[in-house]
């Protein structure tokens, strides 16, 4: 599969034009490694103007608007997910799937509007759901499309003007997302900038911004909150994660093999739920670690656009140089052989925890004796994402999960999607603040304003 990359262009009050600032990055082809263009920022001139118009912006974005632009993103995602699969290093095969979130978005934004999630009445008491004002939608760079589509259908759906920041690294989706919404939404009320994190922090740190959702690291997601906290303004913080997979004595040898390889490599180990630390039983550590690294080596790597490709390079050499630092000094066993060019690094099993995420096909073996000790294991660290237990016996494993500390636990299960499309998506510790999801996203861009004759209601006691 070949692929057009479009010009970088940032989209202010319905006129485009190309960011002005190199930031001093190339940005790479992830397989080959070869440059393919600059990293560029939009400058603080156009940055103001964005922010200006963002203030004084108003129009209609209702559910017809929203299921337009659904059905002009639907007509090219073949576009999108093959730019976010060159763009990450991620396999078309896996990007192609999620682009399903692209438009799916909009219309979940669509049928929430139309369900009455805007109006919450209680009897004669009005209770309305208003659109906290203009909204900042920093957005990362393992899956740009989907989480862009997610953030910013929602805060549209509010009624909030969207200024959208995509990653530095992976531009291109979201200039195609920008056109689609750009055709149907009006001007000032849609937003593309481009840069990175200082552009970013521009953007934070100016009180016409009211709300700002965030999908990134954790200094990232401190930083916002520190900025955040003076102006008591919400923020949506969702800044990743170091998972566990709790394999019990009973578990099925395949079923687990399955999860970790999975878990291991989505998103090339590039995805906030990625496996951080697989927890095995001491007497069978050694039968999961080599069931899971026969599938790790027979997994095929290559080019991302290509189809049959199961296993793809990083995103950046710059990332690949983190992810290899964080095996320097450290006993671990390598899986399969990487091509000789590109971003590519073979998945690994270390033989501790690295207490931290890794952000790649990089995990932890913990051994544990007694299932008392399962929980522990599980719970220890800051964070508290995605959990995952794996057992044959399903409701012992269920009890088992039920003790996670993690905003979701997963039985026998390691897609990348939720449990449920209108299950929340929280996070507890320092994986975020707040909660995502259909419903939850929405909802966070709003505040209530109840409106009602007093005394209508008279509370009787005996």
């Amino acid at each position: 599969m070949s692929i057009e990359l479009p010009p970088i262009r940032d989209l202010i009050d319905g006129e485009w034009d190309a960011p002005a600032v190199d930031i001093g990055l190339a940005l790479e082809d992830p397989a080959t490694g070869e440059e393919v263009a600059q990293a560029v920022a939009t400058g603080p001139e156009r940055l103001e103007r964005a922010l200006s118009v963002a203030e004084r912006a108003s129009g209609r974005i209702d559910a017809d608007t929203l299921d337009a632009i659904a059905t002009g993103l639907e007509s090219r995602l073949e576009r999108i997910t093959a730019l976010d699969a060159f763009a990450t290093g991620v396999p078309v095969r896996q990007t192609e799937p999620l682009g399903a979130i692209v438009s799916g978005s909009f219309r979940l934004a669509a049928d929430q509007i139309r369900g009455g999630a805007l109006r919450a009445d209680r009897g004669a008491v009005e209770v309305h759901r208003l659109p906290l004002g203009p909204a900042l939608c920093l957005v990362p760079w393992n899956a740009p499309a989907p989480m862009a589509a997610h953030k910013v259908a929602n805060a549209l759906a509010a009624g909030c003007p969207v200024i959208l920041k995509v990653s530095e690294l992976t531009p291109y989706s979201a200039v195609v997302l920008a056109e689609v919404i750009a055709e149907h939404a009006p001007a000032g009320m849609f937003q593309l900038v481009h840069g990175d994190a200082a552009t970013g922090a521009r953007l934070v740190a100016d009180p016409r911004i009211k709300a700002v959702s965030f999908t990134g690291g954790v200094p990232g997601g401190r930083e916002i909150a520190t900025v955040s906290a003076p102006l008591f303004r919400p923020c949506q913080l969702e800044l990743g994660g170091n998972n566990p997979l709790i394999v019990l004595p009973d578990a099925d040898l395949d079923t687990a093999a399955r999860m970790g390889a999975e878990l291991l490599t989505t998103l090339n180990g590039q995805w906030c739920r990625a496996l951080g630390r697989l927890i095995v039983p001491a007497a069978r550590a050694d039968e999961v670690t080599e069931a899971i690294g026969k599938r790790l080596e027979a997994l095929r790597m290559g080019s991302p656009l290509d189809r049959a490709t199961e296993l793809g390079p990083l995103v950046h050499s710059r990332h690949v140089r983190t992810v290899r630092a964080a095996l320097e000094g450290r006993e671990h066993r390598s899986f399969g052989t990487p091509p000789e060019s590109g971003n590519y690094v073979a998945p690994a099993l270390l033989a501790d925890d690295l207490g931290e995420e890794v952000f790649g096909p990089v995990a932890g073996v913990l051994a544990y004796d007694s299932v008392e000790d399962v929980v522990r294991l599980a719970n220890a660290g800051p964070y508290g994402l995605e959990a995952y237990v794996c057992g044959t016996d399903t409701e012992f494993a269920l009890a088992v999960a039920r003790r996670i500390r993690a905003g979701e636990v997963k039985v026998n299960g390691s897609s990348i999607m939720s449990l449920d499309l209108m299950t929340p998506r929280p996070a507890w510790g320092v994986s975020g603040l707040g909660e995502e999801g259909t419903a939850e996203t929405l909802r966070f861009f709003t505040g209530a304003r109840v409106v009602g004759v007093e005394g209508r209601f008279a509370l009787h006691t005996s």
